[in-house]
């Protein structure tokens, strides 16, 4: 056996340029007959780090690892670690080579005897430490179970890399390495994140006490782990100190007060959070982490995995746009209304419009978890399913603006007028899909909230009283498809992912029957208070690689894609129905200039507010929780439900509006108090259009050209010498204003005449008043 040890310590030292199978008898081969192939230098990529994720003020939000590692280099390792290590691991280290020959063959007994511990260089353990992560690294099993098995093979091939690796690394670099590579138990990988954890100091400020405990883990750190096995910990802490003494690395004086000080207190251990569960803002941490990786970021990688691998491994700083003052205002006022408990749903999301920066996302169940009886989830709410949501909620009448905004682009003007009774039947109606007309032929009676009739409105009361039966007029005649297409400009999206066009057919798209996202809806309102022009909504500010160079991040994309005139429009119209309208309960009024509209879906299903300053865009919404055993007993709907903040009315701004207003406010907090723009005379007045000639046509002949032609029409009945009844014509002249209302004068019959009168009499003489009778005063009243 020492022939064998010597035969190869000698092959090893020629760098192994004679094969070994040529040299070695067949009874000494010992599964080394592959060797030949084995590069002569052992690739070492970086090692893993986790990544941070911090928030805005530079406080960290979440962390992401596979092992807890934080590298830093030699020169902030305190010498007492430095000198600890290597007294209990290799105290010639910087005196033999890579390779001990006197260790290597006892090495070589001990594995014959199927023990592989011992008398392996610092060099070689961290060869074998390189070959584990690699193999971790590359999901290859086999490969790590060949890094750490009892063989021969093993100690040769750690050796072979290990003289490559000193001829290409100095000392200094591979103790650096080792020191950063080493697991020291309970979750620490590397000396810096093992000194925090245990001790919660930096590694530059180990003690000779903590520096002598940690380096004694590293031979068996689920053994020796102190949080679980405290004696043991100490004993082998006292190793070390003893071989400090030994080999001349530290004082019998200061290894005896080192041993009798208190070096590991329990209290002081620090647990690293993994991941967004244990994140003061998991959902929002969530959605940072989806971002990360998505298509969004292929700076980070082909896949999902390997963008998974690179946040897990990669090291990388990753600083977020997340206000925390502003989320902590956002929850607080979610949590002020409904309970985690509560049998709904409560959300909202903030947006600064010139930006698309997600200020704030906060839901009614907070804590990530599976506990349902305390009110614990794992879906964010505010988002899509593709990042973590659920199928999204219907948005009631927040819709109605995307149809406004179309008929401002078309050229109607806020004083398009409709007769818009308290219900209406549209069966047989023709809308506009994305091809063209078509006839809707299903019984369709929509009404408005109370059946209330409002007769012949225009578009600014319309909005005001979210009248249903103007607004489905409204989209009638500008299209389904322009309403759909203005919603996705302004960034709308269904939850499920689906394009918003596969809801052409359905009329009832203005009514918000569309299963939305809160983000989008912030997202989309934010569109129209920055004018029309549309941001994507962003998180990240930057990510930077442990080199120091940037990973590209998703940019807002901010384009037009809304006529700024439109926008402005829409913020006219929407800044009276906040101030003067159903958003009057929600309003802040604090000077502002504000705009918004309300939501009530079929039942009060879902209640919303979205509503903007040109500074900040929002939405809060409140839906009943559809898997919540309340609603198999109960109407579903949230209207009478008491929740936190008191018994629901189904009301948009009276139940969302006090969970916008609180969120806003503190968002809105020192910014400045811009005016949005006045709208422009083409908007407010539209154009005039030639009025198509209707002259010896029939009043449906008449109606229907005219209506061709973009008009709207209405009967107005007149007296006239002609039969009750007949049509007389239109009221109009050659022009109009582009899709105005056309009056059919129909007529009411000859005026008729007024009644006569009597004549006025003669008035009597009257006589001259009586003289004023004394008045008694009062009695006094009785007490």
């Amino acid at each position: 056996m020492f022939l064998a040890v010597s035969v190869l310590a000698g092959l090893l030292v020629s760098g192994l340029a004679v094969p070994f199978t040529a040299l070695l008898g067949s009874g000494a081969k010992m599964a080394v007959s592959a060797l030949d192939d084995i590069p002569a230098d052992l690739e070492t990529p970086p090692q893993h780090q986790r990544s941070e994720v911090f928030m805005a003020d530079g406080k960290l939000l979440a962390t992401f690892f596979d092992e807890n590692r934080v590298y830093v280099p030699l020169s902030e390792i305190s010498p007492n670690m430095q000198d600890a290590q290597l007294a209990i691991e290799d105290h010639r280290f910087y005196e033999h080579g890579a390779i001990d020959f006197q260790g290597f063959g006892r090495a070589f007994l001990k594995t014959v005897a199927g023990d592989t511990q011992g008398a392996s260089t610092l060099t070689q353990q961290y060869v074998k430490m390189v070959r584990i992560e690699m193999a971790v690294a590359a999901n290859d099993e086999v490969a790590r179970r060949k890094a750490d098995e009892v063989s021969i093979e093993r100690k040769i091939i750690e050796a072979r890399y290990a003289m490559a690796l000193e001829e290409r690394l100095t000392k200094d670099q591979i103790l650096e390495r080792y020191l950063n590579i080493a697991y020291y138990g309970d979750g620490a990988y590397g000396v810096q994140a093992a000194a925090k954890h245990y001790f919660n100091v930096d590694a530059k400020n180990l003690t000779l006490g903590q520096s002598a405990m940690l380096a004694g883990l590293v031979q068996n750190p689920v053994a020796l782990n102190p949080t679980k096995n405290l004696d043991k910990a100490m004993d082998r802490r006292d190793v070390v100190l003893n071989q400090m003494v030994k080999w001349g690395m530290s004082t019998k004086e200061d290894v005896d007060a080192a041993k009798a000080e208190v070096t590991f207190d329990p209290a002081k251990v620090q647990r690293t959070a993994k991941g967004c569960v244990s994140s003061p803002y998991p959902f929002l941490c969530d959605y940072v982490k989806r971002t990360l990786l998505s298509d969004k970021m292929p700076s980070m990688g082909k896949d999902e995995q390997e963008r998974t691998n690179y946040l897990n491994r990669g090291g990388l700083q990753i600083h977020t746009l997340i206000d925390p003052a502003a989320q902590a205002s956002a929850e607080a006022a979610v949590a002020s209304m409904v309970a985690p408990t509560d049998p709904v749903l409560a959300n909202t999301v903030l947006i600064q419009p010139s930006t698309g920066l997600i200020v704030a996302m906060a839901q009614s169940r907070p804590v990530m978890g599976d506990d349902k009886g305390k009110g614990e989830s794992y879906y964010n709410y505010n988002v899509e399913k593709g990042m973590g949501g659920i199928e999204g909620f219907q948005a009631g009448s927040t819709f109605k603006p995307f149809i406004l905004a179309s008929a401002l682009s078309q050229g109607m003007t806020p004083d398009k007028t409709y007769d818009a009774p308290g219900t209406m039947q549209f069966k047989g109606s023709t809308f506009k899909n994305c091809t063209g007309p078509f006839k809707f032929n299903q019984d369709w009676t929509p009404q408005n909230q109370f059946k209330k009739g409002y007769g012949v409105i225009d578009m600014m009361a319309a909005s005001r009283n979210s009248v249903n039966t103007y607004f489905i007029q409204l989209e009638r005649d500008t299209g389904i498809c322009a309403g759909i297409d203005m919603a996705k400009n302004a960034g709308v999206k269904l939850a499920d992912g689906k394009d918003l066009r596969t809801m052409q057919d359905i009329p009832s798209f203005v009514l918000g029957v569309a299963d939305v996202t809160p983000l989008s809806m912030a997202e989309a309102y934010a569109t129209f208070a920055n004018r029309g022009v549309h941001c994507d909504p962003i998180i990240l500010k930057s990510v930077t690689a442990r080199d120091g160079k940037e990973v590209a991040v998703p940019s807002a994309n901010c384009k037009q894609t809304i006529p700024k005139e439109v926008a402005d429009g829409v913020n006219h119209i929407l800044k009276s129905v906040a101030l003067q309208g159903t958003g009057r309960p929600a309003a802040l009024r604090d000077g502002r200039d504000e705009a918004g509209k309300t939501g009530t879906t079929n039942s009060a299903a879902a209640v919303w507010y979205a509503g903007y300053t040109p500074e900040m865009a929002g939405v809060a919404m409140i839906a009943i929780d559809k898997t919540n055993d309340y609603y198999k007993t109960h109407r579903k709907s949230v209207d009478g439900v008491r929740v936190k903040g008191g018994r629901l009315n189904g009301s948009g701004g009276g139940d969302a509006g006090k969970i916008w207003r609180p969120a806003m406010k503190s968002a809105l907090e020192g910014k400045p108090k811009t005016k949005f723009t006045a709208p422009s005379k083409k908007i407010l007045e539209g154009e005039r259009v030639a009025v198509p000639s209707t002259r010896g046509m029939g009043m449906e002949e008449a109606r229907r050209t005219l209506e061709a032609a973009g008009f709207s029409t209405a009967k107005r009945y007149v007296y006239s010498d002609s039969r009750e009844g007949a049509y007389l014509g239109v009221d109009a002249g050659k022009t109009a204003k582009k899709f105005s209302t056309i009056y059919l004068r129909i007529s009411k019959g000859p005026k008729p005449q007024p009644k006569p009168t009597a004549p006025p009499s003669t008035p009597a003489t009257q006589a001259p008043p009586a003289a004023p009778a004394t008045i008694a005063p009062p009695a006094n009243p009785n007490r």
